[in-house]
């Protein structure tokens, strides 16, 4: 019997974004940032390949996810600490918690999990070990540290029910898996859930199928791996471009949506720091919101 064929990568987005990051589908749009520009771009279904900018801060900014109730509001994982982004521009800062650490560092990935709290992890700019950690933002606007020792904290991603949390360190090679009280968000763990080799590239961002499986931007290893809730590996899809960033599922089309970086390449190829699209067996969600309960004068 011949081997299945190579579903078909097609670029969806040119642009050579230099660290794209992040991507989540919200309603009609796609949303993705690029990194240490400090931008946040949406594609809209039928708009084609033009972005358009929503936002930019002086400062990296690593993820967002909506606000409840706030249309064209975000929380953003940015510069030190979290911040509100408003539709006019405005940042409101939450809290900034890396201030108060000893080394350089800046906020990276996050989402927000099926109860509203919003996840976000953080690393030092020049990737000392142990010197990242994740956080929770809550209800209120309390930031939370949750998870220290990390080193790169990437693809926060949670099962659909919100009990399970899983958590790239990508410096280290591993995958964590946390397990999560919904009511109140308190994290057991975090045990081991894919730990990788040098030469398979480095776990980035993810995110849950409908069939509650892991898929795993490989940064450095041109891939994208999908993995049942035992750890099994079940499908990988080769890419056209070194740097797979994070990785989104269409919640009615069987489409992946994948950003990619050229960040550091010395050749980067034409897909590098493009947004990519290919077939899918699987499913995916909306972005989930933060539920904020923050009044909007504050």
């Amino acid at each position: 019997m011949a081997a299945a064929a190579e579903p078909t990568t097609t670029v969806t987005l040119q642009g050579g974004y230099e660290l794209a990051e992040g991507g989540r589908l919200v309603g009609d749009r796609y949303v993705f940032v690029d990194i240490l520009s400090g931008r946040l771009f949406e594609l809209r279904d039928g708009a084609g390949q033009v972005p358009r900018q929503l936002a930019r801060l002086d400062v990296p900014l690593g993820a967002v996810a909506p606000v409840r109730h706030r249309p064209d509001a975000w929380i953003a994982a940015a510069g030190t600490g979290i911040a509100l982004l408003s539709a006019d521009g405005a940042v409101e800062w939450l809290d900034r918690p890396e201030v108060r650490t000893p080394l350089p560092s800046r906020m990276n990935d996050g989402v927000a999990d099926p109860a509203g709290r919003f996840w976000a992890g953080s690393m030092a700019y020049d990737g000392t070990p142990g010197a990242g950690s994740l956080y929770r933002t809550d209800h209120d606007g309390t930031v939370v540290r949750v998870l220290d020792g990390l080193t790169i904290v990437n693809g926060p991603a949670f099962t659909a029910d919100g009990r399970t949390l899983y958590l790239a360190d990508t410096a280290a090679g591993i995958i964590h898996r946390c397990r999560v009280d919904p009511a109140t968000g308190d994290l057991t763990g975090p045990e081991t859930f894919v730990r990788f080799r040098g030469e398979e590239g480095s776990p980035d961002g993810m995110t849950v199928d409908d069939e509650d499986c892991l898929w795993v931007a490989m940064w450095g290893g041109g891939a994208v791996r999908r993995y049942d809730p035992t750890g099994r590996l079940l499908h990988t899809l080769t890419l056209p471009a070194p740097q797979p960033t994070s990785v989104c599922l269409h919640p009615s089309d069987l489409r992946i949506l994948i950003t990619t970086a050229q960040h550091g390449l010395k050749d980067p190829t034409p897909a590098s720091g493009a947004v990519l699209s290919a077939p899918a067996p699987a499913k995916g969600r909306d972005a989930c919101s933060w539920h904020g309960e923050i009044p909007a004068s504050r």
